[in-house]
Order: structure tokens, then sequence, then C-alpha cells
């Protein structure tokens, strides 16, 4: 790949863009009565401050601190140059690009109206980028699960918003942070929608690395028992019974994680089957959630023949 490409993502409009710093209009929610009172938000990427670009960078490696002495959109370029250096610029677009770049500014929102949000900022955000690249006869597409500079006479494959990260422990890492971050915060709904994400979003990544289609879409119980199924997780009687306690303690998390995010997140609205959560039981359920992902990671990596998992 030619990463030298990606300095064309140096321009400071485009920056701009995606620090969220340029917008495309107000988006219109029609939730009534939302647990957190938005009742609009700015179409775009989500406004990232100078501290939260350099976090990015050293979440792919870098060693970029933030010292105040310059604009958000310096910081920006600080981390394109990164990224072409360490050979990971379409990773890291691809995660400016992602859904879980968007949860912590969105809170109130219901999950298709999230869906709608996101999508819609991200279509703006590339047709605004790609009319400034098109005098140098370029575009920015999202092609499976990287993001790529190419002619404008390529054909451009349909964008698919779900497929542009790559799931390794990083990501999950991620994710993870920034569920305790809101766990810390008091935001006890957004970090039980970040664990079932977690969840989720992993088991659909090791199902798709078997070129297998995700199915009972908003049933998580039943996408892990078809990767229990798909990577023969199921309980061994030749095994040590502890393993297996073990193994079965996976279903337990996963029921649970889902129940109280149906019940308590900020999926959906108040109403009298709302659960009262502490601190520390979000924190747990943030905790067990990546403890699991990380597991199915390993398992993933394991099946398909590594021994560094």
């Amino acid at each position: 790949m030619d990463f030298e490409k990606y300095k064309l993502l140096k321009n400071k409009k485009i920056a701009e863009i995606l620090d969220g710093d340029e917008t495309f209009g107000d988006f219109e929610s029609t939730t009534a009565n939302s647990y957190f009172g938005f009742s609009n938000l700015k179409i775009g990427l989500p406004r990232l401050s100078g501290p939260e670009i350099c976090d990015i960078a050293k979440m792919f490696g870098s060693t970029l601190e933030y010292d105040g002495k310059n604009s958000r959109w310096q910081y920006m370029f600080d981390l394109i140059d990164y990224g072409i250096q360490s050979e990971r610029i379409d990773n890291i677009l691809a995660y400016l690009f992602d859904d879980s770049n968007f949860v912590r500014n969105v809170n109130g929102l219901n999950k298709d109206e999230f869906k709608k949000f996101h999508s819609k900022s991200v279509e703006s955000a590339l047709e605004r980028i790609n009319a400034i690249l098109h005098f140098g006869g370029n575009k920015l597409i999202i092609d499976s699960k990287r993001v790529r500079i190419v002619p404008i006479n390529s054909s451009t494959p349909k964008i698919s918003v779900k497929n542009v990260k790559t799931i390794d422990r990083d990501y999950i890492k991620s994710l993870s942070d920034r569920a305790i971050d809101n766990v810390e915060n008091g935001y006890y709904d957004s970090a039980l929608t970040q664990a079932r994400t977690i969840l989720e979003e992993t088991f659909d990544y090791v199902l798709e690395k078997r070129n297998i289609e995700p199915s009972s879409k908003g049933d998580i119980n039943k996408l892990y028992k078809q990767v229990k199924d798909e990577y023969k997780m199921h309980e061994n009687k030749n095994a040590d019974k502890r393993i297996n306690r073990l193994l079965s303690g996976l279903e337990n998390i996963v029921s649970a994680v889902s129940e109280m995010r149906n019940k308590n997140s900020d999926s959906h609205g108040v109403g009298e089957r709302r659960l009262t959560i502490d601190k520390h039981h979000a924190r747990l359920a943030v905790n067990s959630a990546t403890t699991m992902a990380d597991f199915i990671l390993s398992v993933e990596k394991k099946f398909d023949g590594y021994t560094d998992y």
C-alpha cells in the first residue's frame, strides 16, 4: 500500500473535519424525553480535544504528548504523520470513523437514531473530504476494514460502516478505557452500552474471520452460541471440571451484561423496569465484558494455529 498518499490529508480543512471542528447541520432526534435530554446534535465526526487526539495516537503505539502549544488541527497533523510512519494510518482513520468513537457524544439517542446519526455523519464527512481531494484526482473510501485513498476513476465499494475496524486487544482496551471513564464520571448507562458493544463486536469479528455471517442481531446470547458452535467451545467431559466451570461462567457474563444493558442502559428510555445500578456494579460489567472479549480473541487465534495467543 502507498502510505505516502495519505499525506494528502495534511490539509487544514480536512484536519478540521477529522477533529470534529466542521459540522454539517443539525441532527434532529425524535426521542421524546430522552434520558440525558438531548434534542438534536451536530452532524459530523466527534469533536476531539488536543489531549484526546494524543490519546488516540497512543492507542496505536505513538508517544505523542499534549503540550498545549498547538491547535487541534496541528495535533491531527501529528497523528496523520505517525500513522503514515507506522503504516497504521488506514486503521487510525477507521477508528475515527467507527461508531465506538461516537459513543461518548450521543447519550440519549435510541439505537436506531444512533445508527442514522453515525451513518449520516460518516457520509457527510467523506463527501466533504472528497470534495477537497477531488481536484487532485483522489478520493477517500471505506473499504472493508480500512480507510483508503484511491484514484477517482477506481470503483468505489459500498460503504460498510460496520466493517471498518480490526478488533484486537488494543481496540478492546480502548473501548474498555472509555467505558471505565464513563463509570468514574457517573455515566453508568453509557458504560453498560459499551460493555455490550465490547462483547457484540468481538463475537461479530471472530465469526467474520471464519467468513460466517453473524446471525441473530440484537440477541447477544444467540450470537455467543454461534461463536461457541463455530469454535467448538462446548464443555469437554475429559477436561478438568474447574476449566469447565470457568467456561460455563462465560455464559453468565453474556446473559448478565445483556440483561443489564437492556433494562438499564442509555439505549432505552426510563420506565418501570429500569434498574438501579451502583458504580461497582457498572465497573464489574465492563471488566467482565473486557475479560471475556480477550478470551474470545485468544480462542480465535489458537483455532487459527497461532502460538502467541
